[in-house]
């Protein structure tokens, strides 16, 4: 069970922060303590390890605007975090006001700007990890085909990643208008989500992971297209020389890169 103090913070296993591994903060941008949002956050932190401090911050409870002093602990409580966990409904197929509202008054205090405005991730923040968590009122075959959360998704991402954050992963719950509690199925992705989030030892770079991504990426769809390409020139009826082999690679590569790249970059979010 989490417990509240009076500025609506709280914190699982206190006796345990002598010797914790890491610090894990909950930011709930909702506006129901017992709905949705908050179920899927506590079962991320419930399970994040007893060896790990576990901060949570329920942002209805405090008056959050720029230069604010609630803004300024808030941040402070970010900054000595290993781990950020979001929380927020998402309405009208975009993020909650409260958690949006949020992320606009972070925007000055957590980045350094070059002379042409372009913003830069500055220390305290590099490098932490942080976990989405979404729920909407749409059906779940809606959400899979039209990406009603996906708004709110790629909102928190790009403050995210913009900080120079690292992702974990996320979870999103549909249907939630009769829903009254979590399924045990999602509760249990939660679990494991949780786990997750609590081993995510803070890394200083994922240029190499990222580069080993890019060349299975690379190979598959090099292999794909091959496939597609021999199975093209046979129904044409075209002879394998120089220029139709290279003309038909290149074409087919370039529809099977673009149809990759849509993908990591607009629907790769959990929509179920």
């Amino acid at each position: 069970m989490l417990c509240y103090n009076e500025s609506g913070c709280v914190v699982i296993n206190d006796m345990m922060k002598e010797g914790r591994k890491m610090k894990i903060i909950g930011i709930a941008g909702c506006y129901k303590r017992d709905g949705i949002t908050m179920q899927m956050l506590e079962s991320v932190l419930e399970n994040v390890g007893p060896e790990n401090e576990v901060e949570q911050l329920y942002l209805a409870d405090h008056a959050i605007y720029p230069g604010s002093p609630a803004l300024e602990d808030i941040v402070l409580s970010l900054k000595q975090a290993d781990v950020w966990i979001l929380a927020a409904p998402t309405y009208w197929g975009a993020l909650s006001g409260v958690m949006k509202n949020f992320l606009d008054c972070l925007r000055q205090v957590s980045l350094r700007f070059d002379k042409r405005g372009d913003p830069h991730p500055i220390e305290p923040f590099r490098h932490k990890h942080y976990v989405l968590l979404t729920n909407c009122y749409a059906k779940t075959w809606e959400n899979v085909v039209g990406g009603t959360t996906d708004t709110a998704l790629r909102t928190m991402d790009k403050v995210m990643t913009t900080l120079g954050l690292i992702k974990v992963g996320e979870a999103v719950q549909t249907n939630t208008y009769f829903l009254t509690a979590l399924p045990i199925k999602k509760r249990s992705e939660l679990e494991k989500l949780g786990q997750k989030a609590g081993i995510s030892q803070r890394k200083d770079d994922e240029t190499v992971r990222r580069y080993i991504e890019l060349f299975f990426i690379v190979a598959g769809m090099a292999f794909l297209t091959m496939l597609l390409q021999a199975a093209v020139l046979h129904i044409l009826g075209q002879t394998l020389n120089f220029w139709n082999n290279y003309i038909s690679f290149v074409i087919i590569f370039f529809i099977l890169l673009s149809l990759a790249l849509r993908f990591f970059t607009v629907v790769k979010h959990k929509r179920k």
